[in-house]
């Protein structure tokens, strides 16, 4: 026990060191980076909508439809927009300027769960039902060796969130009045955790679901990158290799992403700038029992992933160095800009946007 304790927090260490580099390696490679390529006639696009908080990097992301979505960042920055990017309003926790929000998730424009991130105290959970206006604390995380990652919701009532393992085992928290309250569920039905093997608070999905029951957890950081599946809400768990690369604590599944129950997508890499991320992408067609690698995947770490609304085959991945599209449900991948975004997340109905670095959000344009 005392020396799972000891590689995990070894693990949180590296990454975070290896994070801090990554980010002023990544910054200076962007500032090279040539003018995104001009899209071929039909293909969706990027439009880039004003944030005005330059300071701020976005890796949480909820489309509630192309008029409304909601931010999380650093700084305890969540916004909101509901006149599709032209304006946002700064609605963040008050008190919550050291907080890391990594994910969010919001049920309509006034609803909304955020997730903080980090060891002990630093990882909370806070939601509102005015729109922001208001906020209330439902989960403050009091144990050190617990670091929460990402979360997901299978309806307005019932979700999860993922922190990496402790004693060995991937922790499950539990809600099901929407984010009201949470409860840490038995982790007898989970199975051991790799040496290393973490989840990525890269994007906000590190943890999604699928229907009223399936939810699935990424990793990476061990001697192999693995999907969790489980189909009863968290309570039991298989797990399964993936063709991605892992073997480092920045390698790994950094994202998923699935159509329905069956169909999934898997993304990530080697998140160091510079660094070469082959076979960053995968895909499943039997729940995430088996997964396939791309036959072109995109050309470098990508962090969010998401499919396209009433298309059933077409997906976008994006990253720092830019996104690609895939319309044959992830056995290829091909470029369509170079811009800088770390999440991306479309509406059901209609909407799909991206946030990322020095306050960049962006709506889809066809």
């Amino acid at each position: 026990m005392g020396k799972t304790r000891r590689t995990v927090r070894t693990v949180r260490t590296a990454r975070g060191r290896a994070w801090a580099a990554a980010a002023a390696a990544c910054a200076a490679a962007l500032a090279t980076l040539p003018a995104a390529p001009a899209h071929a006639h039909g293909d969706p696009h990027w439009a880039p909508k004003d944030t005005g908080s330059v300071s701020v990097r976005f890796r949480g992301l909820s489309a509630v439809d192309r008029h409304t979505a909601w931010l999380s960042g650093t700084r305890g920055t969540v916004l909101r927009t509901t006149d599709g990017g032209a304006s946002w309003r700064d609605v963040s926790p008050p008190g919550a300027a050291d907080l890391q929000f990594r994910d969010i998730e919001a049920f309509d424009a006034r609803r909304a769960v955020v997730l903080a991130i980090g060891e002990g105290e630093a990882s909370r959970v806070y939601r509102t039902d005015d729109g922001g206006a208001t906020w209330t604390e439902s989960f403050r995380n009091t144990d050190a060796k617990a670091f929460y990652d990402c979360m997901t919701f299978f309806d307005r009532r019932h979700g999860l969130a993922m922190s990496d393992p402790v004693d060995g085992r991937f922790r499950i928290l539990s809600t099901a009045d929407g984010g009201r309250s949470w409860t840490v569920l038995p982790d007898t039905g989970m199975p051991a955790a790799l040496d290393g093997e973490a989840g990525f608070a890269a994007g906000g999905q590190c943890l999604v679901s699928s229907g009223p029951r399936d939810v699935w957890l990424a990793t990476g950081g061990a001697a192999r990158a693995r999907v969790l599946h489980s189909a009863d809400r968290g309570l039991t768990w298989t797990a399964a290799d993936t063709p991605v690369p892992a073997g480092d604590p920045a390698r790994g599944v950094f994202a998923l992403a699935f159509r329905d129950r069956t169909h999934g997508l898997a993304v990530g890499g080697d998140y160091r700038a510079g660094q070469p991320s082959p076979d960053a992408a995968a895909g499943t067609g039997d729940a995430g029992r088996t997964w396939r690698p791309a036959a072109t995947a995109p050309p470098a770490y990508r962090s969010g992933v998401t499919w396209l609304p009433h298309r059933r085959a077409a997906a976008l991945a994006v990253g720092p160095t830019g996104t690609d599209l895939t319309t044959d449900a992830g056995r290829t991948w091909r470029t369509l800009d170079s811009g800088s975004y770390d999440t991306v997340d479309c509406a059901p109905g209609g909407g799909c946007w991206a946030a990322g670095e020095q306050g960049r959000a962006a709506r889809l344009e066809n």
